[in-house]
């Protein structure tokens, strides 16, 4: 609710004084609340009844644990105890689990944050190598019942928000068939990234720049003594070149051509074809 005692979603009528050339005139304007101003929940009126939705982080609503386990055991399989493993690992430190609730009461009286709310869509975010200002979105979806009614756009829109609101500049996704749906929100091709699964408080920085340089590289605190490796025996005939250029990320196959949202060079571990998608935020 706003302070005209509407609900964000709806046409609202605004009033008050205008003054010009010392004369005061009374305005009114309508006008629609479609935005989430300042980060407050989205509440739109479906007859007498309120509906509000919110983004949560996971780890801050542990009791929806189980149905969120559910709901990503629906959509990609895998065993229940593999999918709280990696829920329970949500926090504050990446990676994270967002989760899109949508609570109802009275109009008159928005339904609590705190309330009895139903999970809508999931989406999971972590850091990303060599990149401070990035994350990956991962694990994107919405509950099947509720497909087809906005709120794919809204859970994405969400966790732009949240991101960006802790000083974040880029999104990173990959997706085999969703890239339409994605380049309406913004997203365009992009190159592969490397995404860290799991960030410990008690990793220091210096430990993460090293984990993020070339592999091969020399650092300042290698403690063994360099020894160059033997020559290898000259070959009779030299291989023939690679016809392309790989690289891996992620378990994702890369390859050095270009792609676009009808086609694209990348393979995933089983070889079907995947995008690779980035927004500025």
């Amino acid at each position: 609710m706003n302070s005209s005692g509407c609900a964000r979603g709806e046409l609202c009528l605004y009033w008050g004084q205008w003054r010009a050339g010392g004369n005061t005139r009374m305005v009114c304007a309508l006008l629609p609340l479609s935005c989430d101003l300042l980060g407050f929940p989205s509440v739109r009126r479906m007859g007498s009844v309120s509906e509000e939705l919110s983004l949560v982080p996971l780890h801050q609503r542990p009791e929806l644990l189980e149905a969120c386990a559910k709901l990503l055991g629906e959509e990609w399989g895998k065993s229940r105890a593999s999918r709280l493993h990696t829920l329970q690992r949500s926090s504050d430190a990446f990676p994270a689990c967002l989760l899109l609730l949508r609570s109802r009461g009275p109009s008159e009286t928005p339904a609590a944050r705190e309330g009895p709310c139903e999970l809508v869509g999931h989406a999971r975010l972590s850091r990303v190598v060599s990149r401070p200002h990035d994350l990956f979105v991962e694990s994107v979806v919405v509950a099947r019942a509720l497909r087809g009614q906005g709120y794919g756009r809204r859970l994405m829109e969400a966790t732009e928000q949240w991101a960006r609101a802790r000083g974040f500049r880029c999104l990173h996704l990959t997706t085999h068939d969703k890239q339409h749906f994605y380049a309406h929100l913004g997203f365009v091709p992009g190159e592969p990234v490397q995404n860290v699964a799991f960030l410990s408080p008690a990793i220091s920085s210096e430990v993460l720049r090293l984990f993020s340089a070339p592999s091969g590289a020399a650092t300042a605190t290698t403690t063994r003594p360099w020894v160059p490796a033997a020559p290898p025996p000259p070959l009779a005939v030299p291989p023939p070149p690679p016809p392309l250029t790989v690289i891996w990320a992620r378990g994702v196959l890369a390859e050095s051509s270009e792609q676009s949202l009808l086609e694209s060079p990348h393979r995933d571990a089983k070889g079907l074809p995947i995008f690779w998608m980035k927004k500025d935020i």
